[in-house]
């Protein structure tokens, strides 16, 4: 149980994180472009490779810090920080069809949801 509070006060605080500085730099650029998520995305995904190799190879660290830190703060913060180091520990394992499959599978599946899910609420 206690994991599970780790996580709900980190997404709280990694999802704060992505709107403001999501916010900052889509005010910064101007542009139709969402370079503020673009930017989230990139930080995450750079933040969840140097986390996650930090704490394989360098030192322990106690596991519910751990899931507060990438579980939590870095799932609020951008999930597809998650899909990235997924991918890449598939990848590392040489799981290659693993890997091209949930590249393609996320990608494809995830546009064709959120365009399903916009036309099922227009029709609501």
């Amino acid at each position: 149980m206690e994991k599970y509070l780790y996580v709900f006060v980190g997404g709280g605080f990694g999802s704060m994180m992505r709107y403001w500085l999501s916010g900052i730099v889509q005010r910064f650029a101007g542009s139709l472009f969402p370079y503020g998520t673009f930017s989230v995305n990139i930080i995450g995904c750079f933040l969840i490779g140097l986390f996650m190799s930090t704490f394989e190879e360098r030192f322990l660290l106690n596991p519910g810090f751990r899931v507060f830190l990438t579980i939590g703060i870095l799932g609020g913060f951008t999930t597809f920080s998650s899909f990235s180091y997924d991918t890449i520990s598939l990848l590392r394992n040489a799981e290659y069809f693993h890997a091209i499959g949930n590249i393609s599978l996320s990608l494809v599946c995830c546009l064709a949801a959120t365009y399903f899910g916009l036309v099922f609420g227009k029709q609501l």
